[in-house]
C-alpha cells in the first residue's frame, strides 16, 4: 500500500466514530430546519423538490398526476385486444395531466414514429465497445452519443429564457421516441449474436419494443405495463434527482438522463431488480428441486438472515406498504403465469418474508418493492439476460424523469444548489443544542 492510500485509510478510520456519533447520539438536533441524521444521512425527508407529475405516499404507493395504479391503467386509451394502455397515451397523461381520447394517443405514436429513427453512428459506437460491456454503459453511452443531436443545444444561443422549454419538449420526445430500438439493439448485439430486427413503425411502443427484442405477445403487454409501472417514483430517488440536477444547470435532455442512467445503475437503484432474481436463483438451488413451502421458505430465509445478508426485494426508503407496482405485476403473473416455478417460489416468499422480517425487527417495512416481482416476468418471457434488466427500467424511468425537466424548463427552476458543511462545524452546532 502506497504512503498515500495509508494516510488516507489512517484519516478514514479516524473520522467514521465522529460521524457514528453525530447520527447515533445527535442525530435529531435540528440545524437550519434539518436534523444532524438528515443532513448526514442523505436528506431522507427533507421537502426540498417540486414535482407535480407524481407522488409517493408512504401508505398508498405512487399517484401519477393523482391518479394511483389502477385508475391510471383504467382510465388510459388501450388498444383493441391490449390489456395495458399504451406508453403514447401514458406520455400525453404524465405532461399535461390529462386522459387523452384514442385519436390524442394516435397522433403521440404518429408522431413519436417520425422521431425514432436511431442514427447509425449510434449503433457504431455501440458496435465498437466491448461486448462483454454492461448493458446499462451501452445506454447510457448511446444516450450521451446522441447529444449532438439537441435542439435545446443548437438553439440555446437564440432564444428567450421562457421559450427554454419547447426544445426541451422536442429533445424528450425526440429521445424517447428512440430509447426502444437502442435498447433492443444492445439486447439483440450482446445477447442474439447481433441479429437485429428491424423497428415496425405500424405498431405502437409497447409492440414495437417486443418485436424488436423477437418475443411474441403477451410481451407487447408486458412492455407497456413495465414502462408504465417504472416512469416515475417523484423526484427524490437517484435516477430522478440527478436528471433534475444536470438539468438544472441547463443540460440539455442528453446530457441529463445520461447522467440519470448513471444513478439508475447502482444497486441500491435500478441495479436492485437483477441483484433480486440472481438472489432468486440461489434459493431455488437451496430447496434442492423441493416445491416451495411457507415451512421451508421460512426457514432459508432465517438462514439468510443470520448469515449476515438482506433479504433483496423487501423494503423502500418511503413506502410502508406492499409497494402498488409489485402488486399490479403479481396480478399479471396470477392470470398469465400462475404454475410458473419462480412465481411459485416469490409469491411463498411474499406470504412469508414479512412475517420473518417483523420478527426479526431491523426493517422499517417488511414488504416488497417492485424489484421483487420484475425479474420474473421477463424471465418467463425468455429473457433470462437479468444484467439486461436495469435497461428496461431505464427505458420506463425514462417517460417520467423527461416529462419532469419538459416541466422544469417551463416553469424556469433555478441551478440546484444546497449548501455544505463540515463535520466539525455539526460538532459544534450539537454541542451549542441546535442552530437556528
Amino acid at each position: 500500500m502506497t504512503r498515500l492510500k495509508s494516510l488516507l485509510l489512517e484519516k478514514i478510520q479516524e473520522h467514521r466514530p465522529r460521524i457514528t456519533k453525530l447520527t447515533k447520539e445527535l442525530g435529531n438536533i435540528v440545524i437550519d430546519s434539518v436534523t444532524i441524521d438528515q443532513c448526514v444521512g442523505g436528506a431522507r425527508d427533507v421537502r426540498c423538490l417540486v414535482t407535480d407529475i407524481s407522488y409517493l405516499d408512504p401508505q398508498e404507493g405512487i399517484r401519477f398526476r393523482g391518479k394511483n395504479i389502477p385508475e391510471t391503467f383504467a382510465a388510459l386509451p388501450k388498444l383493441p385486444g391490449a390489456e395495458y394502455p399504451t406508453v403514447e397515451s401514458f406520455w400525453f397523461f404524465m405532461l399535461t395531466g390529462e386522459i387523452p381520447t384514442a385519436a390524442e394517443a394516435e397522433e403521440v405514436k404518429q408522431d413519436f414514429n417520425s422521431r425514432a429513427k436511431v442514427p447509425s453512428y449510434v449503433f457504431d459506437v455501440l458496435k465498437a465497445m466491448p461486448k462483454d460491456s454492461h448493458p446499462m454503459v451501452m445506454l447510457s453511452t448511446a444516450v450521451l452519443t446522441l447529444q449532438r443531436e439537441s435542439k435545446f443545444n443548437k438553439q440555446y444561443h437564440s432564444m428567450k429564457k421562457v421559450d427554454y422549454w419547447d426544445p426541451m419538449y422536442e429533445d424528450a420526445c425526440d429521445l424517447l421516441a428512440k430509447l426502444p430500438e437502442i435498447a433492443a439493439f444492445i439486447y439483440r448485439y450482446k445477447y442474439k449474436n447481433g441479429e437485429i430486427i428491424a423497428s415496425n413503425p405500424d405498431l405502437d411502443m409497447g409492440a414495437n419494443f417486443a418485436h424488436m427484442m423477437g418475443i411474441a405477445k403477451p410481451y407487447d403487454d408486458v412492455a407497456r405495463m413495465y414502462f408504465i409501472l417504472h416512469s416515475d417514483h417523484e423526484s427524490g430517488n437517484v435516477s430522478a434527482h440527478t436528471t433534475h440536477l444536470v438539468a438544472s444547470a441547463l443540460s440539455d435532455a442528453y446530457y441529463a438522463f445520461s447522467a440519470g442512467l448513471n444513478g439508475l445503475a447502482g444497486p441500491l437503484h435500478g441495479l436492485a431488480n437483477q441483484e433480486v432474481l440472481d438472489w432468486i436463483m440461489g434459493f431455488q438451488k437451496k430447496l434442492n428441486g423441493a416445491e416451495p413451502t411457507e415451512e421451508n421458505v421460512k426457514a432459508a430465509l432465517w438462514e439468510t438472515l443470520n448469515s449476515g445478508h438482506v433479504i433483496p426485494g423487501y423494503g423502500h426508503a418511503v413506502l410502508r406498504k406492499t409497494d402498488p407496482r409489485y402488486q399490479a405485476q403479481m396480478e399479471f403473473c396470477l392470470k398469465h403465469l400462475p404454475e410458473d416455478p419462480i412465481f411459485k417460489l416469490v409469491n411463498t416468499i411474499y406470504k412469508v418474508a414479512p412475517g420473518v422480517l417483523t420478527e426479526q425487527g431491523k426493517t422499517k417495512n417488511p414488504w416488497p418493492n417492485v424489484d421483487a416481482q420484475s425479474g420474473v416476468i421477463q424471465w418467463y418471457y425468455g429473457l433470462t439476460q437479468y444484467d439486461f434488466y436495469t435497461v428496461l427500467f431505464g427505458v420506463g424511468r425514462a417517460i417520467g424523469v423527461l416529462a419532469n425537466i419538459t416541466w422544469d424548463r417551463g416553469l424556469g427552476y433555478a441551478l440546484e444548489r444546497p449548501k455544505s458543511v463540515t463535520t466539525a462545524m455539526l460538532e459544534e452546532w450539537a454541542a451549542a443544542g441546535g442552530r437556528k
